[in-house]
C-alpha cells in the first residue's frame, strides 16, 4: 500500500486544502491563517500523495538556525492506517534534522511522539466561551495598534516568548485583513502584545503576552470589542497559572488541551508573561 507514496513539498493552495483537514479535525483554523503559515517557511510544509491524491501533510517549519515546529500532522481518516502518516512524519522530522523541535499534541499520542525523542515541557489548555467585557486599563498603560510602534521593537518583543526570530510570520500576522494587533505600551515601552483573528468560528486570540494579569485582561477585553458572533477562544500555557486564572476570570471552560513538546530542554522565553500562545499549528 505504501511503494506509490511520494512526499514533497506543498503547494501553496495545497496549504489551503491541509487547513480544510485541520477545520475537519476540529481545530478551528483562522480564516487568514494559511498565508502567513506559508509565509512562515514556504518549503516546511510537506504533502504525501497516493497516486496523486492527497492523503497526509504535516508542517515542519524552521525558525532562526537551530529551532523548528512541528503541526498539521493529518491523515483523513480514509487514508489511515495505511503507512501514509508515518512517511510525511520522517520526511518532516528529517527537514528539521539538527534542531530543538517543538510540537503540540494531543496527549493520547505523547507515548508516540517519545518515541520519537519528544518529551512533555508542559501543557497548553484551549479555554473558550463569551467575550469577555472591556477591562480598565492599569495607570500609565495606553493601548494602540501594533503598527504604530516601530516593527523591529515588535518583534523583539515577540522573542521574549517565542523560541527565536519569525519576522515574517509576525509582519503578517500582526497586519492580516480581519486581525486585530494592539499593544500595551507604559512609558513609551511595550508592556503587553495581542492579536485577535476571526476562525471558522469565533475568535482566537493569540498571541497575548503581558508584563502582568492587569495588562493582559485590558488588552484581552479591548481585543473582544466588537469581535461579533461566536466565542472568544485563548490557548493558555498551564505552566503559567496567572494565564489559567485569567481565561477563568473571563468565564472561559477548557474545550481540550495539547501536550507541548521538545526534543531537547524547552526553550528559555518568558513563561510568567505568556497568556497565550499564537497557534498550535505554528507555536
Amino acid at each position: 500500500m505504501t511503494a506509490s507514496i511520494v512526499v514533497r513539498t506543498m503547494s501553496r493552495a495545497e496549504l489551503d486544502l491541509a487547513v480544510d483537514w485541520a477545520a475537519d479535525e476540529g481545530w478551528n483554523p483562522g480564516l487568514a491563517d494559511a498565508a502567513a503559515f506559508h509565509a512562515a517557511d514556504p518549503t516546511g510544509f510537506l504533502i504525501a500523495l497516493r497516486d496523486q491524491v492527497p492523503v497526509a501533510c504535516i508542517s515542519v517549519v524552521r525558525y532562526g538556525a537551530a529551532f523548528g515546529f512541528l503541526g498539521f500532522y493529518i491523515a483523513p481518516p480514509a487514508a489511515r492506517g495505511q503507512g501514509c502518516g508515518i512517511q510525511v512524519w520522517r520526511a518532516g522530522m528529517a527537514y528539521l534534522a539538527g534542531r530543538n523541535i517543538g510540537l503540540d499534541g494531543v496527549p493520547a499520542q505523547q507515548d508516540n511522539y517519545r518515541k520519537s525523542g519528544f518529551s512533555l515541557a508542559y501543557r497548553n489548555v484551549r479555554f473558550e466561551g463569551a467575550p469577555p467585557a472591556p477591562e480598565r486599563r492599569p495607570p500609565g498603560v495606553s493601548l494602540v495598534d501594533a503598527a504604530s510602534v516601530p516593527f523591529d521593537r515588535l518583534s523583539a518583543f515577540d522573542h521574549r516568548f517565542f523560541a527565536a526570530p519569525r519576522d515574517t510570520f509576525l509582519s503578517l500576522w500582526t497586519s492580516l485583513p480581519g486581525h486585530r494587533a494592539r499593544l500595551a505600551l507604559h512609558d513609551g515601552e511595550i508592556v503587553g502584545l495581542g492579536v485577535a483573528r476571526p476562525c471558522r468560528r469565533g475568535t482566537k486570540i493569540g498571541p497575548l503576552y503581558a508584563a502582568d494579569p492587569l495588562i493582559a485582561a485590558a488588552l484581552a477585553g479591548d481585543l473582544c470589542i466588537g469581535i461579533g458572533d461566536g466565542p472568544v477562544i485563548m490557548d493558555v500555557p498551564e505552566i503559567n497559572p496567572a494565564a489559567v486564572a485569567l481565561a477563568q476570570s473571563f468565564g472561559l471552560t477548557p474545550a481540550f488541551e495539547t501536550a507541548r513538546m521538545y526534543t531537547g530542554s524547552p526553550p528559555a522565553i518568558d513563561v510568567h508573561g505568556l497568556f497565550g500562545i499564537t497557534t498550535f499549528e505554528l507555536g
